[in-house]
């Protein structure tokens, strides 16, 4: 995808972001490069939220088949080209995706998946066992087939919104809670906040679960919790591997693939993520919930129990974290991103839930487009805000 950046309007020249996510930050940078004056306002400070607690994934092969998984490749191609234009240089790293399957009823979903993977443009490939054996040594002998998956990547959230931070030129105001739109003369001029008016010729909500007070339909997001675990360091104790693998449970789980019986509200899948320190990420859960401070023996033990069976070495690792996170999730599964229909001049790019790291990039660009009044490069049509007002109508 080309990096050229489209100039502002003659019509208006000052933007508002509600959010200092990863979204909202990518925003502000690719606005602030076009000529518009930025001012980012969060009600706690940068990445404080899902941002600075998700696992850094920039995974294609998780994504459900469909305009999730057309956009995963395009958010993970953006992130390289970031790079090659010196952007996001050396805060985003290409990695292989192994996909498994360990029970019998697992076979024809991993089969499926790797199907759509292929009819979206992914290159991958089936291993043998020889294959798992050389590149994935640590797998348990019950191992029943896996697929390597090329194109993906990873990112630390906090650390690409401090880079689009530190190099955008752009306002951040932290701990101001946005109260709602500022309306003059029967139209958007800014935003109410609890310090006073902070005043723009555009608006972009970007708040995840905040955005839901911008949307005129009711229970569109929902909080969606998850719960990750940290080892310590595995060097000569777990076999290196040089990519997190995905049980096709956690396909199941995120609803990428059908299956499994996972009770109401609460799902386990399984991703073992070996990180660049040494240590290993374990996730996770996903789970209807808006306590994201709070982690369960439950959950954890369940989570070590898979771990260990798919990888037995990491028996012998100490678990030296556990923490929780909350992402907005949407009723149908889809990112919400482009125009507010009831305002001319409001934007809204929300509702990401575990895709957030991986399409933030990519999305920050659009809604600079969406904005700037430019040539959007991607098709998110099936995004559009105006599908839940649609829906509420019928």
């Amino acid at each position: 995808m080309p990096h050229e950046i489209s100039p502002v309007s003659d019509r208006a020249n000052s933007v508002v972001i509600v959010g200092a996510g990863i979204v909202g930050m990518s925003a502000a940078y690719f606005l602030s490069q076009a000529g518009w004056r930025v001012t980012v306002l969060d009600q706690g400070a940068p990445a404080s939220g899902a941002t600075g607690a998700a696992d850094g994934a920039v995974s294609v092969a998780s994504k459900k088949a469909g305009p999730l998984m057309t956009l995963a490749v395009a958010g993970a191609q953006f992130y390289q080209d970031l790079c090659d234009a010196g952007v996001l240089d050396g805060e985003f790293v290409r990695r292989l995706t192994y996909v498994v399957a360990t029970e019998p009823n697992e076979l024809p979903v991993l089969d499926r998946h790797a199907t759509q993977l292929r009819e979206a443009g992914v290159t991958l490939r089936a291993l043998s066992k020889a294959e798992r054996d050389q590149a994935l040594g640590s797998l348990a002998p019950t191992t029943r087939a896996a697929i390597e998956v090329q194109g993906d990547g990873h990112a630390i959230g906090y650390k690409v919104v401090e880079r689009f931070r530190r190099i955008g030129g752009f306002a951040v105001k932290r701990n101001v809670a946005v109260q709602g739109l500022w309306r003059q003369a029967g139209k958007v001029a800014g935003v109410e906040t609890e310090q006073g008016i902070e005043r723009a010729d555009a608006v972009l909500v970007a708040a995840g679960r905040g955005s839901a007070a911008f949307l005129d339909v009711a229970d569109v997001i929902r909080p969606r919790k998850g719960q990750l675990i940290i080892t310590e360091r595995g060097e000569g104790i777990v076999p290196r591997f040089p990519g997190p693998l995905m049980s096709c449970r956690y396909l199941i789980s995120k609803g990428s693939q059908p299956g499994g019986d996972a009770p109401a509200g609460r799902s386990f899948g399984l991703v073992i993520d070996p990180l660049q320190t040494g240590q290993f990420l374990i996730g996770g859960t996903r789970e209807d919930s808006a306590d994201g401070s709070q982690t369960d023996i439950e959950a954890v033990r369940r989570l070590l129990q898979e771990a260990v069976e798919l990888v037995p070495a990491l028996a012998r690792l100490r678990v030296l974290r556990v923490f929780a996170g909350i992402r907005a999730a949407t009723r149908d599964g889809l990112p919400i991103v482009g125009r507010l229909s009831a305002h001319e001049n409001v934007w809204i790019a929300t509702g990401f839930e575990g895709d957030g790291i991986c399409l933030g990039p990519l999305m920050g660009r659009v809604s600079q487009q969406l904005i700037s009044g430019a040539h959007v490069n991607v098709d998110i049509s099936a995004l559009n805000p105006a599908r839940f007002r649609a829906e509420a109508a019928a």
